[in-house]
């Protein structure tokens, strides 16, 4: 019963609240109403000042229509009083009202006006143009978080519920700002009517007290002011701290503190302002009239509290400093350097190298720095676990180094210990990504983006909310790096898998079918050669998760097949729904094809010899050939992003050596690795006219 009853609390409250309006309501319920009221007024305010984001307050629209409704609830219920009382509505419209006026009528009133014209003018006005602002840019920004957020997710950074998450709080985030949008009306429409209720009081009131009580008309005049001004303040006060919380809800930015520890940490983070601004008050002591007391008591305490701050914060700093130094000191080795390389063991370990490393600069350290809150690792961790569901293998270990003779913002990518790679983050900015479809321009260090080639710019904090207005893809520095290592590591793939993890996949199989690698490998096919069929899939993007379709075709054809390449030929075409499913779009995949001539120029310059067969095209053809089809791909680039050659099974293999020296990004399929229901639309032709 009492658990139903929560459940309808509200809705309960809500008929309560306009019942309120037409029954007629004694004093000390009307006392005890109105108390409530500026209780419910001042935990809304206390909560939107807690809240780390206004997402944690997502009831606050909803709960400014019922807070209003109940201040005019109760505004009506106080005049019904006002008016067939003799202006007696209660203790607490009577103290407050007495409060103001102080004895003088004129003076109070005024008081009381300015109160109602600070709340309206000034808090209610500005809390209903920020939720305005606030809205529409809410709303204008969400395609570029949504383009963040797939970015993140097609690099591996997020996994699929994450993303769903994100774009769920993105969409309440849009929806929260609307409601405020339309919410603030609510609260400018309160203070509109709770003036003019207050004018009705005492008008009205007045009227009826000369009209019918027969009282003199100062004492007429000062019950129903007194009672008038009472009324309108217990209204006003909850109003003025409902429109102060909106206020703070829609300017509260995301933080992972509360509003106190944002102000007391961020105020009090430069002590030096506070010791200037001392010295500025004590020199006011010069001007004459000014009370020399009081500017001495402020000026020594922002001084005395600046001179406070600053010692602690140089003390904190020298602690990290002596344990930065003690920890490196238990780093170094007990022996000297001669001694240590005594040993050739230790020699040897000289010789070892890490597939993947990864070399920063000194201002990059905090970014991947665990200790300072970094989740470079965590993200190493997701993109591993998402590397490995998209090719189906695993990524070795990355051997993260600082690099002294980098530039401070410098990092380089090695894969078995030579570089491959390297990029350049600014760590206090944000790189702002130009999709191509800007509608504004913004401000900001011109770069190219290290692992797409994107235009880029490197953008301050304060300009990111804008730059993802006009349809910028802003993202983090760490996401940056993140994005490039991720993107480096699938470029390279086929060079990190080694014997070791060929045989880890073979004991996945085993657990599945062991009869089926009992079968294949290395009665049909060597360790070697098997490597050298994954390593061909893996350098063209061909997942080999499925290796028990892999195992099987290389059964079926091994024992003729010789030529590891022409076996993976055939691989490709059993993968064939895998490999449309990659590179399709709902059920349709755009491609570039090859001229029949041209095909047949190159079927004509294959040689083959005891090795095998290999493409001898005279370079005037080959081109001939690559020039055509850079136009063509030039032509085509804003209808597919990534170009895909289409061609017969006896081509693809040739032409694709052919073009991974002039354009590696390309992809090429034939027409025996796709799936007969995906539709096929060719949006060039490469001919040699």
């Amino acid at each position: 019963m009492i658990l139903k009853l929560l459940n309808n609390v509200v809705a309960i409250f809500v008929i309560v609240i306009i019942a309120f309006i037409i029954i007629p309501l004694p004093s000390f319920v009307l006392d005890m109403m109105l108390i409530i009221n500026i209780s419910f007024s001042i935990m809304i305010l206390l909560m939107t000042m807690y809240v780390k984001d206004a997402l944690q307050f997502s009831i606050f629209p909803s709960l400014l229509l019922i807070t209003t409704l109940f201040r005019l609830a109760l505004n009506i219920s106080s005049t019904r009083l006002i008016l067939t009382n003799s202006g007696q509505a209660g203790q607490v419209i009577h103290t407050f009202g007495s409060f103001v006026l102080a004895g003088n009528l004129v003076v109070g009133f005024i008081v009381f006006l300015i109160i109602v014209i600070v709340n309206f003018m000034v808090i209610t006005k500005g809390s209903e143009r920020v939720s305005e602002v606030s809205a529409r840019f809410k709303l204008d920004a969400m395609p570029g978080k949504q383009m963040a957020i797939d970015a993140d997710l097609n690099s591996g950074l997020i996994t699929e519920e994450m993303a769903r998450t994100r774009r769920q709080d993105i969409q309440r985030e849009a929806e929260f700002y609307g409601a405020m949008d339309g919410a603030t009306k609510f609260v400018k429409g309160d203070a509109i009517a709770s003036i003019l209720i207050t004018f009705i009081n005492l008008i009205g009131g007045s009227i009826i007290g000369m009209v019918q009580g027969g009282g003199s008309i100062n004492d007429v005049l000062s019950t129903y002011t007194t009672a008038s001004v009472g009324d309108g303040l217990v209204s006003q006060l909850p109003a003025l701290l409902i429109s102060t919380a909106t206020g703070m809800i829609v300017t509260r930015a995301a933080s992972d503190a509360t509003l106190s520890l944002d102000v007391t940490r961020q105020f009090f983070g430069q002590p030096i302002v506070m010791i200037i601004s001392g010295g500025a008050i004590c020199a006011m002591c010069l001007i004459p009239g000014m009370p020399v007391v009081q500017l001495l008591i402020v000026a020594g305490a922002l001084i005395v509290s600046g001179l406070t701050i600053r010692k602690r914060k140089a003390l904190q700093e020298e602690v990290a400093a002596e344990g930065a130094q003690s920890a490196l000191a238990e780093q170094q080795p007990e022996q000297d350097e001669a001694s240590f390389y005594n040993n050739i063991d230790n020699v040897y370990n000289l010789l070892q190298i890490d597939l993947i490393e990864m070399e920063f600069g000194y201002s990059l350290i905090p970014l991947v720095d665990e200790s300072n809150g970094s989740s470079f690792i965590e993200r190493l961790v997701t993109f591993r676990k998402q590397f490995a569901m998209d090719m189906g293998t695993v990524i070795p270990a990355v051997r993260l180094r600082d690099n002294g003779s980098l530039n401070p913002n410098q990092y380089v990518i090695k894969i078995k210990g030579e570089e491959v790679s390297r990029g350049e983050v600014l760590v206090n900015y944000y790189l702002a990504l130009d999709p191509g479809n800007l509608t504004g321009n913004i401000d900001g260090i011109e770069t190219i983006e290290p692992a797409y080639g994107i235009p880029s710019k490197w953008i301050t904090p304060d300009k990111k909310e804008m730059a993802e207005i006009y349809g910028y893809t802003v993202i983090d520095p760490l996401s940056v790096m993140v994005t490039h290592l991720s993107e480096t590591i699938r470029h390279h793939a086929h060079e990190l898998l080694t014997r070791q993890d060929v045989n880890q996949l073979l004991e996945s199989v085993k657990k599945a079918d062991p009869s089926l690698v009992d079968e294949v490998v290395p009665s049909i096919i060597s360790y070697s050669n098997l490597q050298k069929v994954l390593c061909n899939l893996l350098k063209e993007g061909i997942p080999i998760r499925d290796m028990e379709t892999i195992l099987s075709t290389i059964s079926d054809y091994a024992p003729t097949v010789h030529d590891s390449e022409v076996l993976t030929e055939y691989v490709r075409q059993s993968l064939k729904r895998t490999i449309t499913r990659k590179w399709s779009d709902g059920g349709q995949i755009r491609v570039i094809t090859l001229d029949s001539e041209v095909e047949r120029m190159i079927l004509n310059a294959i040689t083959k010899n005891e090795q095998g067969t290999y493409l001898s095209l005279d370079p005037q053809s080959t081109q001939k050939i690559i020039t055509k089809l850079m136009d063509c791909i030039t032509k085509v680039k804003d209808v597919i992003n990534v170009p895909i050659i289409l061609t017969s099974p006896l081509v693809r293999i040739y032409f694709s050596k052919m073009l991974e020296q002039f354009y590696p990004n390309a992809v090429v399929l034939s027409f025996n690795e796709l799936n007969s229901n995906v539709q096929i639309q060719a949006v060039a032709n490469v001919t040699l006219e």
